[in-house]
């Protein structure tokens, strides 16, 4: 059937949502107990990118990772032993607990239960108000929405314009989490979280990995004192990474990849992973029949989520930072203004972020080059996490610290990083402090439990002084 053929089936309902990530299933859930006629559609898995390919699956590898590591430092702690490392349990594990071999059964299921309807097939914009889905046996339907309509399509692997690298099989991050057995040797291509993760958890399990960041650090976006400890340990563990880098072509034959750099260097390796970041799916789906740009990279969103007419959109596609978490949080404001329900507008300024590395990276509100180039005067305090009496306690794997960025001006913190064992963990206590705007003072006078990693966050507070 041709797109646009008039004679499709029209449906009047209440809500549709294109996209069904972790906020859109959590919003469509709620619409529907709410009473209203809901609509979701989705071209590939329902549930989205989190629990098939990255948050789910991707933490269960780096358990296992972590495991390995732990084991090993048993010489150092504890007497001795040997590791024997296996990835069988580790596809086992993805394959049956975390995707139940990626099929979203479940997960339509739960929807159908809250009394939405699901359509498996590509939901395309058709004016306000108005969707049309094509069903996977090429038959239309268009869906009127009374309330609108909620985006939510999300993101897939970019894709880069390397010499060489589209015809070759390369991995995504797709690929990487349903491997059943491991190459002998990796190149990572990016060295951001999704890159960073991947080559410890390969490494660990004896892959010879080497990571390539076109940036001049591994984490860009964060700390760089974050970055130089990580870039430290994964040397440590024997991972290479070469940062400030140009890959000039990507080749494969017989079996293995080329990679050539601007330096002439060529890495062989078995395997490549790209993870390069991101590309948003908003060039099919229909934004210009409601006047928006098909090519944009963000749809621009107001404090309730809102786009356009009766239109709505939430995670990645917002800009606002690629988290479940966040459009988790988008959902539940979307949800509300939809059904005309009161609460708190949207507010960015205690974003948190975990990269799961060991040690974990986290870090919420700005870095302390955001703050100054936000013309805020800027105060930070610094404490290195191996030197609190947690760490010496700790021994092996205790690297990390606890940076806390001040507006001076007002004496609250507006951004921190917590890297060490379990940072993401102690993130939680710099996030309430920056989305509450706890003054400095009062946090300075807290009694912090001994001997904990938390307790130095007291000393990067008091190293502001």
């Amino acid at each position: 059937m041709l797109w646009g053929m008039s004679d499709a089936t029209e449906a009047t309902v209440d809500l549709v949502l294109i996209g069904a990530g972790p906020g859109g299933e959590a919003l469509a859930t709620g619409a529907a107990k709410a009473g209203l006629r809901v609509v979701v559609v989705d071209r590939h898995l329902v549930g989205g990118e989190c629990p098939y390919y990255g948050c789910i699956p991707s933490k269960m590898m780096i358990r296992a990772a972590d495991a390995l590591a732990e084991a090993r430092r048993v010489s150092t702690l504890a007497g001795d032993a040997v590791v024997t490392p296996s990835w069988a349990p580790v596809a086992r594990r993805l394959d049956e607990e975390a995707t139940t071999g990626w099929d979203d059964t479940i997960a339509v299921e739960r929807l159908q239960d809250a009394g939405a309807t699901v359509h498996h097939g590509v939901g395309r914009l058709d004016g306000p108000g108005r969707v049309r889905v094509e069903l996977p046996d090429g038959s239309e339907v268009v869906h009127v929405a009374r309330r609108g309509v909620v985006l939510n399509p999300g993101t897939r692997p970019a894709e880069l314009p390397i010499d060489g690298l589209a015809g070759t099989p390369y991995w995504t991050n797709r690929d990487a989490v349903r491997v059943t057995s491991l190459p002998a040797s990796l190149v990572v291509i990016g060295g951001g979280p999704i890159g960073s993760e991947m080559a410890q958890v390969f490494a660990r399990f004896g892959v010879r990995v080497t990571v390539l960041e076109a940036g001049p650090r591994i984490l860009g976006p964060d700390e760089p004192e974050a970055s130089a400890i990580l870039e430290e340990v994964f040397v440590a563990e024997g991972i290479r990474v070469m940062t400030g880098v140009d890959i000039r072509s990507v080749a494969h034959a017989d079996g293995s990849f080329t990679v050539e750099l601007g330096d002439g260097e060529r890495l062989v390796s078995d395997k490549v992973l790209l993870a390069a970041g991101r590309t948003p799916n908003l060039d099919d789906l229909g934004l210009e029949t409601v006047g928006l740009d098909p090519s944009a990279r963000t749809l621009e969103v107001d404090e309730r989520m809102r786009a356009g007419e009766r239109l709505w959109a939430i995670g990645d596609v917002t800009g606002k930072g690629a988290f479940t978490h966040m459009s988790m949080y988008q959902s539940a404001i979307a949800l509300r203004d939809i059904t005309g329900e009161e609460g708190p507008p949207a507010r960015y300024h205690a974003v948190p972020h975990t990269t799961f590395t060991d040690p974990e990276v986290g870090g919420v509100g700005m870095t302390e080059k955001q703050a100054r180039d936000a013309g805020l005067r800027v105060r930070t305090g610094l404490a290195p996490l191996e030197q609190s009496s947690r760490g010496f306690v700790h021994g092996p794997g205790a690297r990390g610290l606890i940076k806390v960025v001040e507006d001076a001006d007002r004496g609250v913190l507006v951004g921190a990083t917590a890297m060490g064992p379990a940072g993401g963990e102690i993130l939680g206590f710099l996030a309430v402090a920056v989305h509450a705007e706890v003054p400095t003072q009062s946090l300075r006078s807290m009694i912090f439990a001994y001997p904990t990693f938390h307790r130095a966050i007291e000393t990067a507070l008091t190293d502001l002084a």
